[in-house]
């Protein structure tokens, strides 16, 4: 693990983020080295006897490592370069453009530490699945719900990491009906490419709860999934072309423009090519 400090944002950050929260710190799960991940940080440094300045180098690295007890063994289901290779060659796309998907999607890890597969939660999808199913989402909105259901799109509520289960189960348990927790599945974006839930069937998978199944196997049905994906949704003229803007647009939404995706697809591709 490189040195990293506050101001900071790359992979290593994120993953900095995954342990403070393991830890039960209070900070938001992503790639940028923040003020609440600086000040857990030093919280840290000063309750386990380490130089309080901030910096995560080799020492407060190995010292978080091991009060996380981190058990997670994840060479079985994380990919290799040769899978990415071989992805690469069966849909006729540059590595490089492969590896920048991976990267801006998932910060190229598609599992979290406590072996789980990565997930994001929308609350507004959740509102459309609710409703194409029959289900009126207002009748469960309320003050305890305003973080798992809303109509229009918003990334306030984003926690990441553990947190996002946290807010997928809360909208799984609104109800017993089956047609919930399916709506709630399908909100949600799973794994190394964060393909959404609502694409399971649509793109080869029985139902659902198969995808989310395979999901939780290892990053090869995530690179699967990424593939079927592609295909259904004419994608991969896109991205051999590297049009950015337009294969953001059908990849991520309109959202793209906002969380400039498009850009930092363009970023990832110049850094691998």
């Amino acid at each position: 693990m490189r040195t990293i400090k506050a101001g900071a944002k790359s992979p290593e950050v994120y993953y900095l983020n995954e342990l403070l929260s393991k830890l039960n710190y209070k900070v938001v799960v992503s790639d940028y080295f923040g003020t609440e991940t600086d000040k857990a940080i030093k919280d840290f440094q000063l309750k386990n006897n380490l130089v309080v300045d901030g910096v995560v180098g080799l020492k407060t690295w190995s010292t978080l490592l091991a009060k996380s007890e981190n058990n997670f063994s994840a060479n079985s289901k994380l990919l290799s370069e040769q899978d990415l290779i071989d992805f690469s060659n069966q849909f006729n796309l540059e590595l490089a453009i492969v590896k920048a998907v991976n990267e801006v999607e998932s910060n190229g890890k598609g599992f979290l530490i406590d072996g789980r597969p990565k997930i994001l939660f929308e609350g507004h999808i959740f509102w459309s699945e609710l409703k194409k199913r029959g289900i009126d989402p207002r009748i469960y909105v309320n003050p305890n719900t305003q973080d798992i259901l809303f109509e229009n799109y918003t990334k306030k509520y984003y926690v990441g990491g553990t947190g996002e289960y946290t807010r997928l189960q809360k909208a799984i348990n609104l109800g017993s009906d089956k047609k919930i927790a399916d709506a709630a599945n399908s909100a949600t974006s799973w794994g190394l490419f964060q393909i959404m839930g609502f694409n399971a069937t649509s793109i080869g998978y029985s139902s659902i709860d198969e995808y989310v199944e395979k999901m939780k196997l290892n990053e090869g049905e995530h690179l699967k999934a990424f593939g079927l994906f592609l295909k259904k949704n004419n994608l991969i003229g896109l991205l051999r072309n590297k049009n950015w803007a337009a294969f953001a647009l059908k990849y991520n939404g309109p959202a793209y423009k906002t969380n400039k995706y498009d850009e930092k697809l363009a970023r990832a591709y110049a850094k691998y090519a």
